[in-house]
């Protein structure tokens, strides 16, 4: 099952794209932490649940865009600092912007398996509001 939609606003990731990643981070911050910015689980944490690696991965593509900003361990407490650090994310390691991909790598990295992130797509596909 490939997911896509498309809405007129703006991605931070890429100014000439017009994928709308809310609903689907909308239902990642539902599932990871029910919206608590402070929420904290060993390394991960903030309302993504985000990771160093994350992190650091979002910092190499800025870089390699030739961009100067830099994000820091401590903005993934801020929940818009997330969201853009998710859609540079998303931008880089899946172009063609599929929501079930985002889900399931958001859960099991760039190489997940269908399987170990059957649970995770579905808990996340059910808090998915499109309208």
């Amino acid at each position: 099952m490939m997911l896509a939609f498309v809405s007129t606003g703006a991605n931070a990731a890429n100014e000439n794209d017009d994928f709308d990643w809310s609903p689907v981070v909308d239902a990642i911050i539902h599932v990871e932490s029910r919206g608590n910015a402070n929420a904290r689980n060993g390394q991960y944490v903030g309302v993504l649940q985000m990771s160093p690696t994350v992190v650091k991965a979002v910092n190499q593509i800025l870089k390699q865009k030739g961009l100067k900003r830099r994000f820091s361990l401590a903005d993934r407490y801020s929940v818009s600092k997330s969201r853009e650090m998710f859609e540079i994310f998303m931008s880089y390691y899946n172009p063609n912007n599929s929501i079930e991909k985002a889900i399931r790598m958001w859960k099991g990295g760039t190489g997940y398996s269908i399987r170990a992130t059957q649970k995770y797509f579905r808990k996340v596909m059910q808090h998915i509001d499109f309208d």
